[in-house]
């Protein structure tokens, strides 16, 4: 399954909901680390099926980069129960990012 779209509208849904563990990759397409990390983040959604993938745009998205204070890109945050349970800021490999969940 590829990585969600999330939006202000969707985002109680498809994360504060969800009965799955959720990661979210808060990017913008002229960020260069951006760009390096989102193939990775498609990979694991198609991987790992338990865990919902999202990603979020923080230019067309800022209210929620907001709320989770996002101050440098890319920002990678897991939620569980719509808590956070784990983040990390910049490009990171696979193994890294897994590591998170």
């Amino acid at each position: 399954m590829a990585a969600l779209n999330i939006t202000k509208s969707n985002f109680q849904e498809e994360v504060l909901n969800s009965d799955k563990k959720v990661l979210i990759d808060f990017w913008a397409s002229w960020c260069g680390p951006c760009r390096m990390v989102s193939p990775i983040i498609e990979e694991i959604a198609e991987e790992r099926p338990d865990i919902k993938v999202c990603k979020v745009n923080v230019d067309e998205q800022p209210e929620l980069a907001g709320e989770f204070q996002i101050m440098s890109i890319p920002a990678l945050v897991v939620m569980e129960n719509g808590k956070i349970v784990n983040q990390a800021v910049g490009a990171r490999p696979k193994a890294q990012i897994l590591s998170l969940l």
